[in-house]
C-alpha cells in the first residue's frame, strides 16, 4: 500500500466534502432554485487529478 502525503490526503478530504449531497434544508429554503451539487460526481467514472 502507498502512503498518501499530507497534502494529497488534505485534497481527498476537501474533494470528499465537496461531493456531499445537497441538504434537505437548502433545498426548502431556497424553493428548490437549489437542488443539486454541482460539486458532485460518481467516484467510480470520473477520477480526480490529484498530484503527489
Amino acid at each position: 500500500m502507498s502512503k498518501k502525503s499530507q497534502i494529497k490526503k488534505a485534497r481527498l478530504g476537501k474533494a470528499l466534502k465537496k461531493s456531499r449531497r445537497m441538504p434537505l434544508l437548502a433545498v426548502v429554503r431556497t424553493h428548490r432554485r437549489v437542488q443539486t451539487n454541482l460539486f458532485a460526481r460518481n467516484w467510480r467514472k470520473s477520477k480526480l487529478n490529484i498530484e503527489d
